[in-house]
């Protein structure tokens, strides 16, 4: 019976020690050197590693690096013992920072790009193994530290003027002299409600507008380059609920949601890039209580369709995170922001009221991707919305009047069907109950905030 694998952390943010059980009697010796689902349980990133390399060091004594490549790399050994030492040459607080360990059988060691690693052999005939997560180049740009840098004054136990080592190894510059790796890129996609708030989240990620790549454009979304790039984020959406039952309207929606979302997850899997998409909870039929990850889809709305089939598209790319969420209030022309200029005008409007949710307030669906990627959590599906006690849309619209200074009986509560009656035009049919479980996010240390608190705090803001 095999063992789950132990993580340890180290003084290097994201560098793991993982000690594997290895399993030996007098044949010999076994060990599960890399198991995706007991690894990532226990913590280790799940990184998509797409090869897997092997390397022989005769003598003893045999000193490589210090190399900090272009990829996150599993190492661990096959046969023999060394001395590792790593060191952060990533830009930050921890640039700099030293750890070191003996590795054999029994120990791997996760090494996220742009941490510099070296190796000294203590035994003869090493073997190492290497799982990288891009594949290997002789273009790939290295940044490299010299093994006998005195500011990080590396213990080796072979001293470095007995070992061997290769002439180009020798010459590497002193930390002093060595330019700090930048982290690798993120891109943002789409400039809507979500997409200020994530930008605002993250100011040095590039972010491209519907005028900088068309995603209803197969050919732009083809030629998107991804090179450097570790995360897309896809904000981009189309939202026009009602357009979307107009035959124009379908097909904007669906190019968009559905064929859009396609092009662009085969570009992201191409790259080994990680994606994280948005979803609605337009993808159920408003008849569970609260809906979980794993509810039936059953959208009952065009948009919804479209929502649900960019959802399969997504779920089946090895790295990515599919929030669904609700509601979603932002920087920008919204529901809250109208309810906030009819009460001010002395309006009376009618607000559907047999319509259950939550509101999603787009900072803290930013800040709740931001919590995911920063923490790595499990890839998958997630539900994101504001917590607390659902309502509806005419509760909503009767806490901003009261803000307002103006009585709740102003907001005039219609149903859904009624409503549809006063507009004349197409309205697309909505789940009565959007409200999300929430369960599995706050299982990775993310609570989110009550709506109705976080409601008092986005009128008290400017429109």
């Amino acid at each position: 019976m095999t063992v789950a694998p132990a993580l340890r952390h180290t003084a290097i943010p994201g560098l793991l020690v993982v000690d594997l059980a290895v399993h030996g009697d007098a044949r010999g010796w076994f060990k599960e050197n890399w198991q995706r689902a007991k690894m990532t349980e226990v913590g280790l990133p799940d990184f998509g590693p797409v090869q897997h390399s092997v390397a022989h060091n005769g003598p003893t004594g045999v000193t490589r690096g210090i190399h900090a490549e272009p990829w996150d790399k599993f190492v661990s050994i096959v046969q023999g013992k060394v001395f590792g030492a790593w060191v952060d040459l990533r830009a930050g607080a921890t640039f700099g920072t030293v750890h070191t360990e003996e590795l054999d059988e029994h120990t791997a060691v996760f090494v996220p790009r742009g941490i510099g690693n070296s190796y000294q052999t203590l035994l003869p005939d090493t073997v190492y193994s290497y799982l990288v997560n891009a594949h290997w180049s002789p273009d790939a740009s290295y940044t490299m530290l010299n093994l006998a840098d005195e500011s990080v004054a590396i213990p080796w136990p072979i001293p470095l003027e007995e070992a061997r080592i290769s002439d180009k190894d020798r010459v590497h510059p002193r930390l002093s002299d060595v330019v700090p790796v930048r982290p690798p890129r993120t891109l943002i996609l789409g400039t809507g409600q979500l997409g200020r708030a994530l930008a605002a989240e993250l100011p040095e990620a590039q972010v491209l507008s519907r005028a900088d790549l068309d995603l209803t454009d197969p050919a732009e979304v083809a030629a998107l380059d991804l090179s450097g790039v570790d995360t897309v984020i896809n904000a981009a959406a189309f939202t026009a609920v009602d357009r979307a039952e107009t035959p124009q309207g379908r097909r904007e929606a669906w190019a968009a949601n559905a064929t859009g979302v396609a092009a662009l997850a085969a570009v992201v899997a191409r790259a080994g890039a990680r994606l994280v998409h948005y979803s609605s909870d337009y993808v159920f039929d408003g008849t569970a209580e609260a809906a979980a990850e794993d509810e039936a889809l059953a959208p009952l709305s065009v948009y919804g369709q479209s929502k649900a089939a960019g959802d399969l598209v997504v779920s089946v790319l090895p790295r990515h995170y599919l929030l669904r969420t609700a509601w979603v209030v932002g920087d920008g022309s919204n529901f809250v922001r109208t309810m906030q200029r009819l009460a001010r005008s002395g309006a009376e409007p009618t607000v559907v009221s047999d319509q259950i949710g939550r509101l999603t307030f787009a900072d803290e669906l930013a800040r709740a991707t931001l919590h995911l990627l920063r923490t790595n959590a499990p890839h998958g599906t997630y539900h994101l919305t504001n917590g607390g006690e659902p309502g509806s849309w005419a509760d909503v619209a009767t806490a901003v009047f009261a803000h307002e200074g103006r009585a709740g009986s102003a907001v005039r509560p219609v149903t859904t069907q009624e409503y549809a009656a006063s507009t004349g035009g197409a309205v697309a049919p909505r789940p009565a109950r959007g409200v999300l479980d929430l369960a599995r996010i706050e299982a990775t240390g993310f609570v989110p905030r009550d709506q109705w608190a976080a409601l008092k705090d986005y009128l008290a803001t400017s429109p």
